[in-house]
């Protein structure tokens, strides 16, 4: 089972950028999907999830300005980052909780990351 992140890159400040991710493998079930960022010096904080069933949840910090959404028949979860500001600036990650082939439980995978650089 793999995750695997794009999208990333830079942007002025007011721009837009969207990520993607998307699941491989053999893959019974996807729950939570959620985006986490990274700056340089800080602790690894969540942006957003989303729920099998589409219940979003945002960090106070980009409510209104990210959308997150899913596709579950191509096992795909994007961000849509709107307004961006310098404070953006981190590196993305896509994580998911997932239930692989001849397991009963849901493991938590990884993307690799992608930048955002969001110059003011």
């Amino acid at each position: 089972v793999q995750l695997q992140a794009s999208g990333g890159g830079l942007a002025q400040a007011g721009g837009s950028l969207r990520l993607s991710c998307v699941a491989s493998g053999r893959i019974v079930s996807i729950n939570d999907m959620v985006w986490y960022r990274q700056a340089p010096g800080k602790q690894r904080e969540l942006v957003a999830s989303i729920t099998r069933d589409g219940t979003t949840n945002y960090a106070d910090s980009v409510k209104g300005r990210f959308t997150i959404s899913r596709d579950n028949a191509k096992k795909m979860v994007d961000l849509q980052m709107n307004s961006l500001k310098p404070e953006d600036t981190a590196v993305y990650y896509c994580n998911a909780a997932i239930r692989k082939q001849y397991s009963l439980t849901y493991s938590p995978y990884w993307g690799q990351g992608t930048q955002v650089t969001v110059s003011s």
